[in-house]
Order: C-alpha cells, then sequence, then structure tokens
C-alpha cells in the first residue's frame, strides 16, 4: 500500500507516520517512509531551495519545484518499493500541492491537479490520513520553532490550505480526516484500526 500524511505544518503527521512505520515493521511488513519535498539526491537538493526563507520563490516557480521533487520520488523510490511489496508511507504528496499551491496560492485545483497527474504517472496514495487541526493551534505549535519559508505565511494562508484540504475530503473516499487536536495514542488508535482494517480485508 501507498498510504500518505497531509495536514498543515504542526499537526503532528509526521509523528503520526513514525508510529505506523514502526507498527508495520512489528507486524512484520516491508515498509519505507518517503518526505516532500526530498527523499533523493535531487528532491533534497529542491527541498532545501524551497524551504530557503532568505529566497523570493514566485508562485508557480514554486510549484513546479514541488512536481520535479514529486515525479524524481516516484520514479526512483516509490514505483520500484511498490513494485517489490512494500509498503510506502510519504509525509506529503500530490495533496500538498493541491491545497497549498493549487488552493491557497490560487494557482487553481484543475492546474495542479493536472500536473500531478503528470508529475506523478498517475501514481497516487491508496489511502491519505489528513490530520486536522485549527489554524489557531498550528500558528501557536509553528511560534515555537525556527520557521521555514512556507511556515512563515500567516493565518489566511493556512486558513486557505485547510479549507483546501477539506475540500478534497468531499470528492474522495480514500481521503480520510483525523482530528488531530488529541493526544498523540488516540490519533494513532484511529490511524491503526483503519490500517488494520485494510491489511485484513487484502
Amino acid at each position: 500500500m501507498f498510504i500518505a500524511f497531509e495536514g498543515l505544518d504542526g499537526c503532528g503527521k509526521s509523528t503520526q507516520l513514525e508510529l505506523l512505520f514502526n507498527y508495520l515493521k512489528g507486524l512484520n511488513k516491508k515498509v519505507i517512509k518517503v518526505r516532500e519535498p526530498g527523499g533523493t539526491d535531487v528532491g533534497e537538493k529542491i527541498r532545501s531551495i524551497l524551504l530557503n526563507k532568505d529566497l523570493h520563490i514566485i508562485d508557480r516557480s514554486e510549484l513546479l519545484l514541488f512536481l520535479a521533487s514529486r515525479a524524481q520520488l516516484v520514479e526512483e523510490i516509490i514505483k520500484p518499493a511498490l513494485k517489490d511489496g512494500y509498503f510506502v508511507l510519504a509525509d506529503r504528496f500530490a495533496d500538498s500541492s493541491v491545497a497549498y499551491q493549487g488552493g491557497a496560492r490560487n494557482l487553481g485545483i484543475e492546474t495542479v491537479d493536472f500536473l500531478n497527474k503528470f508529475a506523478t504517472n498517475n501514481v497516487f496514495p491508496d489511502l491519505v490520513f489528513f490530520i486536522d487541526i485549527s489554524v489557531e493551534l498550528a500558528l501557536k505549535r509553528l511560534s515555537k520553532k525556527d520557521k521555514d519559508r512556507l511556515e512563515k505565511e500567516g493565518k489566511d494562508f493556512l486558513e486557505k490550505v485547510r479549507k483546501s484540504y477539506l475540500e478534497i475530503a468531499k470528492k474522495r473516499q480514500n481521503f480520510i480526516i483525523i482530528n488531530g487536536e488529541r493526544s498523540v495514542e488516540e490519533i494513532f488508535s484511529d490511524i491503526k484500526k483503519i490500517i488494520d482494517s485494510y491489511i485484513i480485508s487484502k
């Protein structure tokens, strides 16, 4: 299975991905984890550009850089791993671009959807966990760290991102909203139940 974790920065998605990674390993499943942008030599170089708070990157360039990193990740890591029977856990994937660049940057959802299909060669997650928290909580958590270029965007931007994610959820059955304003254990309990049901059904 290919599983992605999405959400606002500070939502706890990386923590939940790590818990699922360890849980699947404990079940003797073959599993790898990847992150976006990044995950390959090319992707990590792109990541350093995208998150550099000293750079001014126009919106279209930002989207294209994310897509370039994603294309490299799919071909180098994700497709071979899925072919070899691995669970692939991604810390962000295509839906991030839909929410951040398509929605919040106003580049257009349909435009980003089209470009995502090209970049990924139509490889998309079987399941997406959207760890949903309020913008207020996200800003509170981000206030405690040194912010990168995207994390420095303000409240209005994050409201648009969250709204875009919630719109995605209305359209897709495999896009699951998880209440992220609970304890780490409670959140993972929900994720584990869903994963267990998929493993059993397979």
